[in-house]
């Protein structure tokens, strides 16, 4: 198709290199990208970490590098609000009655955060982090806060947990499940994250629930827990997970299934359009459908829909993958965990752990903190499909890298 036209609704990660992938797979084609924010897209794994420490501004991280999307010949549209897709005359119906044209669309929305009914979002004192906005105020209200109350002990959670008490706060952490990390990595390597947070002074509560939460006189508010107990906070963040952002697709009519459901090449149920990102459900490995939430997914995914919606035919396989930055560990997690896998740890000194999951002769999964080399070298091992031994991983005077020579 000669000069076809691309367009890609989101601002994030998948989004951006959908747009970029597309143009460099056809350098013809007019694409454009449609962000509902008012600047580049920008990256947002700082946005609960360095941003709110102080050490970078969003605007320091461009998705697309220094020269911006233009720099990729991708025309970048700010504050576009998409309200409808029109699917028979392939439009996408702006504010003021605009329409955009598109040969082929790449829808990449992300994902919202996950609002609880105890502590809605425009509550004073009461924050949720998706944006760079979101990031900016609640830097500004720690800045005044002595005691944060965060909901949630997953990866965002902790995040803000650990930056508050950098800052100096006393912080407060509510989890409904029994452990920190339940949905991220191994009870091992959770431990570890606990004790670094309990040494700086963060009182992690396991296997409580927010019950209620009553604004008070002074501005702060008195968070019930499920025991009854009361913890008053000067601010309250939010972080209990996201939910895909569905709503354009499903007004399209596009399938939708707790995300807007693609095939191996990131299709939707119309052959025009295709998605990426924390938007959709896609095939794994068994071909169920699943969703992910993180930059790797968002980074490979979006390129393949990229690709595709410009007239490439690639299948999206992926190793998922996860970090997380919290004090002075860089956590980290790859693969796909298996409930009946063999769990093999192996030991490292200091605070550094390192753990595999080995299913049928084969790495599947590993996780660890400050290991970085080695969990590149893991990664090798489960793209390539390495027969491993499991003694070996568990014996540190074994390299891994030696595994990927047999």
């Amino acid at each position: 198709m000669a000069n076809r036209a691309i367009l890609v609704i989101g601002g994030g990660p998948a989004a951006t290199f959908a747009a970029i992938a597309a143009k460099k797979q056809d350098p013809s084609a007019a694409v454009s990208q449609l962000t509902r924010e008012q600047c580049e897209p920008y990256e947002k794994p700082p946005l609960s970490k360095a941003v709110l420490l102080g050490h970078v501004a969003p605007e320091d991280a461009p998705i697309a590098g220094p020269g911006g999307l233009a720099a990729h010949g991708v025309a970048l549209e700010t504050q576009a609000h998409c309200l409808e897709i029109d699917r028979a005359g392939r439009t996408v119906g702006l504010g003021r009655g605009r329409r955009v044209h598109y040969d082929n669309l790449v829808i990449a929305t992300g994902a919202l955060a996950r609002e609880i009914p105890q502590l809605p979002m425009g509550m004073p004192r009461v924050h949720y982090l998706r944006t760079h906005e979101d990031s900016r105020a609640l830097k500004g209200a720690l800045g005044h806060a002595s005691n944060v109350l965060v909901i949630g002990g997953g990866l965002i959670g902790l995040e803000v947990a650990a930056s508050a008490a950098t800052l100096g706060a006393k912080v407060t952490v509510l989890e409904i499940a029994p452990r920190i990390l339940a949905r991220v990595c191994d009870e091992d390597t959770a431990a570890v994250v606990h004790r670094a947070h309990a040494e700086h002074g963060v009182d992690l509560r396991v296997g409580h629930a927010l019950a209620n939460a009553e604004p008070q006189a002074d501005g702060r508010i008195a968070a019930v827990t499920s025991s009854g107990e009361r913890i008053f906070a000067d601010i309250v963040v939010v972080g209990t997970g996201s939910k895909p952002d569905t709503a354009l697709a499903a007004a399209a009519g596009l399938a939708i299934d707790d995300g807007i459901i693609v095939d191996a090449q990131c299709r939707t149920s119309d052959p025009a359009i295709f998605a990426a990102g924390d938007a959709v459900r896609f095939p794994g490995p068994n071909g169920a459908l699943m969703r992910l939430e993180n930059w790797r997914h968002a980074l490979d995914q979006g390129t393949v829909a990229g690709r595709n919606a410009a007239g490439a035919n690639e299948m999206y396989t992926t190793v998922p993958s996860y970090w997380s930055e919290q004090y002075d560990l860089y956590i980290q997690g790859i693969g796909w965990p298996e409930h009946d896998a063999l769990r093999v740890r192996r030991p490292l000194a200091g605070r550094s752990t390192l753990s595999f999951e080995v299913s049928d002769g084969y790495l599947v999964a590993a996780s660890g903190i400050n290991a970085q080399r080695d969990l590149t070298i893991a990664r090798r091992l489960i793209e390539r499909r390495v027969r491993v031994d499991p003694a070996a991983l568990a014996d540190p005077a074994q390299p891994l890298n030696a595994m990927l020579k047999r």
